[in-house]
């Protein structure tokens, strides 16, 4: 099997996610997170909320409605501008995405390209339908990806599910601007889901319908945007960027990026928070990581700087988008103010303007495939997941080594001793060295034997997934030495390997 299987098998015999509705007939591009998925899933959004709303003490999160009144998406410019194009097969009626069609079967990128552009390409390349393998392809058109619902008895009212969280704070920033009492920057956090009706939804979880982003809009005075709080804190600190002027990965102090590149200090300042994030707390590989500039044809028009933020994933064959950085000027709420009436400009201290937005967006689900894919590891015996401890759905596994002699009564002791301070799980169904194979498999970092020794001795087995090494440790001294052991502290220096 390919590692991209591999993944999957574990992800759905386990309980970390798979196709939603599976007991009818699945529909693309939706899926179901199972009981380990949700743990790891929350571990993932509890770093996040910490880390960039722990920035400045005005950054704060809220939580809105999915479904909203579509004069919203009219003044986004979402109802005519957020469009895929998408192409039909004549011979057998089959519907995808020409970009992708054309990605998918030759080598060549098809940001920015127009509609007619993409048709030649298909029919130079003879460029067959994936479903039938005729040649032969209607017109490239453009599709809204939009979700309508209609509410109310009548149905007379058309309303939109989000296809992002952005919006949420745009639309709430006039009150909670007030409610904060009128000081920028202000930060306006999102965990939440979004909709797309993706036209041929692919690459398994990574691309879905209905997905969650976790986004923080900063709103900020544009006469402050080269300004940065802490400058010196990061200004020797090295980025690492796949630039559009030499399309190669370089490692750039954020000093160099503002003086040489011309990019504003406010801007830099969260590239190096953002890398720092994946590299610090989520532990990944540094050559894994890129921050990749789009063009001023590849970004959004209103996206006057535009990086996004890519890792390197074996089952995706290559470097592929998580987030991005978007310094967004003042188009948003400027349309919002246009399409609402209501006056979204601000004063302070006699100054009045429309602030400006820095939009840090993060794909909730693509980030828990990265880390199933990084993390990933065959060995000669086993297959397991290396996470790291604050990802990880399980941290420590408690195991009796036989079902008799009182052992499992005393494992569960040791469980409930741990279950309030870690995330635990219990298990006493097949040998210990099955059990231990599944408990590595799904990337439980510690697991805990209660052996015929605990009950002469008071004593248990910590053994580390990674090393496979094992120490005694006393049961009243196992809460202290899981929590260093946990923190990153090796196993031979909390205990003699046994």
């Amino acid at each position: 099997m390919t590692k991209t299987e591999d993944i999957m098998n574990i992800a759905t015999k386990r309980g970390f996610f798979f196709p939603a509705g599976e007991i009818y007939k699945p529909i693309a591009g939706f899926w179901t997170y199972g009981h380990l998925g949700t743990l790891m899933k929350h571990n993932w959004e509890d770093l996040w909320r910490k880390y960039f709303l722990g920035l400045s003490t005005n950054y704060f999160e809220i939580e809105d409605v999915n479904i909203m009144h579509k004069a919203v998406f009219q003044s986004s410019g979402h109802l005519d501008n957020f469009n895929d194009p998408l192409i039909e097969c004549k011979k057998c009626h089959f519907r995808c995405r020409a970009d992708q069609l054309i990605e998918d079967s030759v080598d060549i990128s098809t940001d920015s390209l127009k509609e007619k552009e993409m048709e030649d390409i298909i029919k130079k390349s003879k460029i067959k339908c994936p479903n039938c393998n005729a040649s032969d392809f209607d017109k490239v058109v453009w599709f809204n990806m939009m979700f309508d619902l209609k509410v109310g008895v009548t149905g007379n009212d058309v309303v939109y599910l989000r296809p992002e969280t952005a919006q949420s704070p745009y639309i709430a920033f006039k009150r909670e601007f007030l409610a904060l009492r009128e000081k920028l920057p202000m930060g306006l956090a999102v965990i939440g889901k979004a909709f797309r009706n993706e036209i041929s939804p692919r690459q398994g979880f990574f691309r879905l319908r209905e997905f969650t982003q976790a986004e923080l809009q900063i709103f900020f005075d544009p006469e402050n945007l080269d300004k940065a709080d802490n400058w010196n804190r990061i200004k020797s600190y090295k980025i690492r960027a796949f630039l559009v002027k030499d399309k190669r990965i370089n490692e750039i102090s954020c000093d160099e990026l503002n003086k040489k590149l011309k990019l504003p200090k406010f801007y830099v300042y969260y590239m190096a928070k953002v890398q720092k994030f994946y590299l610090d707390i989520l532990k990944i590989p540094k050559d894994k990581f890129r921050f990749r500039e789009l063009s001023e044809t590849e970004r959004a028009f209103y996206n006057r700087i535009h990086f996004d933020i890519e890792l390197d994933l074996e089952t995706l064959k290559g470097f592929k988008e998580l987030a991005g950085l978007h310094y967004r000027g003042d188009h948003d709420l400027g349309g919002h103010q246009k399409g609402s009436k209501e006056k979204l400009e601000v004063n302070i201290e006699g100054k009045k303007f429309i602030p400006h937005v820095l939009e840090l967006s993060f794909g909730v689900d693509r980030n828990i495939w990265a880390l199933m894919d990084i993390f990933y590891k065959e060995e000669k015996e086993r297959t397991l997941f290396k996470f790291n401890p604050e990802v990880s759905p399980i941290n420590v596994a408690i195991f009796p080594l036989v079902r008799k002699n009182k052992l499992p009564e005393k494992a569960k002791e040791v469980f409930e001793l741990l279950d309030q301070e870690f995330t635990c799980s219990y298990d006493e169904t097949g040998s210990i060295g099955k059990m231990y194979r599944r408990m590595d498999e799904i990337g439980c970092n510690a697991m805990i034997t209660v052996d015929h020794e605990t009950l002469k001795k008071d004593s248990v087995t910590l053994r580390d997934r990674d090393s496979l090494k094992q120490i005694r440790v006393k049961i009243k001294d196992l809460k202290e030495i899981l929590k260093k052991f946990l923190e990153g502290e090796k196993l031979e220096k909390l205990g003699k390997i046994v």
